[in-house]
């Protein structure tokens, strides 16, 4: 019957947040004024009132004709946020309630503004926490709700805050530092690109004029620099057209494909230095992702579902999902994970002293730790490998272009 309930109550559209503009006094009798939103005018009212203003002048909000207003997007990051001031509030006593309510007043976001009055009128009409949060599952995911749930559930919701609050901010920092071992190369390398293209399309041409008025024959490798600069004085723009269809393409592919999207991930564990980088990642989030929720009295079985899909790899996905159900069936855990050959041995050796110790989550903590470091490590030595690499190769191209335009010169002697 629980579920069942459940499911109608996610069912039910949420009614959008409106904005309104307010002015009122408060106990002491000074005017303020300020921002809300709300799901009506007169909820607005009662929701000063209980604060302790009486409203003034209240209207709504005008929306802008174009965009958003500079309304920026809830990111992880900002999720990541409020979850630490949430579980800081909650520490120092504050009811929840208040929590949300002041959070989200004092927040420079207006969508951010606008969800946690959401959730927090939610909350006012007698709603679990965890049920408001899964109104929104683009900010709050399933595990996020379930680890709340489980709080809600033991009576411990301001130590499981925390536990989440640690977890999101490991999360954001392993996933920037990430992005900060694919961006830099791919930044280059597309800077190189363009540099390239600018002087094969503008700069070659000019002294291909000044070559063919010497008459004379230019070298084998100055005319197949100059035939790549007519190609691309001529189809510049199919390749670029070509370059944006097939990202555009691949994009949406990967987005509807499964099967290729497990295909791009096994492949990319095979790439020397990235490979290995993404699979200490990924051990990373599954030890800090199965120690989180087990530590908040998760069941195991659920917890490795929740450590699947966090894992961020279509590999470590299903051997952990293999995994879960071997250890459903009554396998230890440590024994499945050797069972799928993709775990190291030190994480088999801290889950099997964990286990025997019955301190699982205190030894995937450590593993995580370990883990996280790694890849702090293997993203500064890929940025110290990668560096000379990437000078070399855009040396040789541009050394390259700039050889094959003074051949000519080079043999200017001979030709008068």
């Amino acid at each position: 019957m629980a579920v069942s309930s459940t499911k109608s109550k996610k069912t039910a559209t949420p009614k959008a947040l409106d904005v309104f503009i307010w002015q009122g006094v408060n106990r002491k009798g000074k005017k303020i004024s300020g921002e809300l939103p709300a799901p009506s005018l007169m909820a607005l009212k009662a929701q000063l009132r209980k604060q302790g203003i009486t409203p003034g002048k209240v209207k709504k909000k005008a929306k802008p004709l174009f965009g958003m207003n500079g309304e920026k997007a809830i990111t992880q990051g900002d999720i990541a946020a409020i979850t630490r001031q949430i579980a800081t509030m909650l520490g120092a006593g504050v009811p929840l309630v208040q929590t949300i309510e002041m959070i989200g007043t004092g927040h420079s976001n207006p969508k951010m503004q606008r969800l946690l009055g959401d959730v927090g009128n939610k909350l006012q009409s007698g709603l679990p926490l965890s049920d408001c949060l899964r109104e929104h599952p683009l900010q709050f995911d399933d595990l996020y709700c379930d680890l709340v749930n489980s709080g809600e559930q033991s009576g411990a919701l301001e130590t499981i805050y925390d536990r989440i609050a640690t977890y999101k901010e490991k999360a954001e920092i392993l996933k920037a530092k990430i992005k900060k071992a694919m961006t830099y190369p791919i930044a280059v390398l597309v800077i190189a690109l363009i540099v390239t293209s600018i002087l094969l399309i503008f700069v070659v041409p000019v002294f291909q004029e000044i070559f063919e008025s010497f008459g004379a024959e230019l070298p084998a490798f100055t005319l197949f620099v100059v035939g790549i600069s007519e190609f691309m004085q001529a189809y510049w723009y199919m390749g670029l057209a070509g370059i944006f269809l097939a990202a555009f393409l691949f994009r949406r592919a990967h987005r509807n494909s499964a099967k290729l999207r497990d295909n791009v991930d096994k492949n990319i564990l095979k790439l020397p230095v990235i490979g290995d980088l993404l699979k200490k990642a990924a051990v990373a989030r599954f030890a800090r992702t199965l120690s989180t929720t087990f530590a908040a009295g998760v069941p195991l079985p659920d917890a490795l579902q929740s450590a699947a899909g966090a894992s961020g790899n279509a590999v470590f996905r299903d051997a952990i999902l293999d995994i879960r159900s071997e250890v459903t069936s009554g396998m230890q855990m440590n024994l499945a994970m050797r069972n799928s050959s993709i775990f190291p041995d030190l994480v088999i050796q801290m889950v099997a002293i964990g286990e025997e110790s019955g301190a699982v989550d205190d030894m995937l903590s450590k593993v995580a730790n370990v883990y996280e470091r790694e890849v702090d490590d293997a993203v500064d030595n890929l940025t110290a490998l990668l560096e000379p690499m990437i000078m070399a190769v855009l040396g040789v191209v541009i050394g390259g272009l700039i050889i094959a335009m003074y051949l000519p010169i080079f043999q200017i002697g001979n030709i008068v």
